[in-house]
């Protein structure tokens, strides 16, 4: 297991080096954006827990749920709300 993470650290590390930096401005917007629809996701998800306690339908939080919402959002909130009240 060590050995795996060393060695994507030196994956990263190298492709690093081999960017320039503008390149690696893109890379870190690009995964700032998806940072915060994730933590905007969970937002979302704990709020959409709160509603449905109020009338007994229950919406998971947890990671894979998360990702559906930030991923694909809108249709993932109609994804979710549809899967809270089916299933």
């Amino acid at each position: 297991m060590k050995v795996v993470g060393i060695g994507i650290i030196g994956m990263v590390l190298l492709l690093l080096l081999v960017m320039d930096k503008k390149q690696i401005q893109k890379v870190l917007e690009r995964l700032s954006v998806y940072w915060f629809r994730l933590a905007f996701a969970f937002l979302i998800l704990f709020a959409m827990n709160v509603a449905g306690g109020f009338i007994g339908v229950y919406v998971p939080v947890n990671v894979l749920s998360g990702l559906l919402l930030a991923i694909l959002g809108i249709p993932g909130f109609a994804a979710l709300c549809a899967f809270a009240v089916f299933l």
